[in-house]
Order: structure tokens, then C-alpha cells, then sequence
């Protein structure tokens, strides 16, 4: 999401990207620790990845004394 804001002092338009938190949802134009609005919020989603809280769906691998 664009957000332009008009500035008095010239005819000038400064541009704001804003982008919504994966983990809390808030709007934020945070860059620093873009996608998250925080660290609160990137050190939620790195736990979740150490706790196994995120999967990525694919195949079993198999293992070679049960697969033959």
C-alpha cells in the first residue's frame, strides 16, 4: 500500500510505503525490520520457525531399509 502526503512547503509529494505485520497485523513503514513492524514481532516469527510452528508441505522422505 501507497500513501502520498502533500507537503505546505513545496508542490512536492513525498511518497510513504506502508506494508501490514504478518504476526500482529498493525500498519507500519517500518524498514528496519520490514516485513514486521518490530523486533517483537520478527522475534515471534523466529520462534515459531525454531518450535516448528511453520511447515512446508512436501514428501516424506524415504527411507531405504522400508522403502525396498
Amino acid at each position: 500500500m501507497i500513501t502520498t502526503e502533500n507537503t505546505d512547503e513545496s508542490n512536492s509529494t513525498k511518497v510513504v510505503k506502508v506494508h501490514k505485520c504478518p504476526i500482529c497485523g498493525k500498519l507500519t513503514d517500518n524498514l528496519k525490520y520490514r516485513p514486521f513492524c518490530s523486533k517483537r514481532c520478527a522475534d515471534i516469527d523466529l520462534g515459531n520457525w525454531f518450535t516448528e510452528g511453520y511447515v512446508i508441505e512436501g514428501k516424506a522422505p524415504v527411507d531405504e531399509e522400508e522403502g525396498e
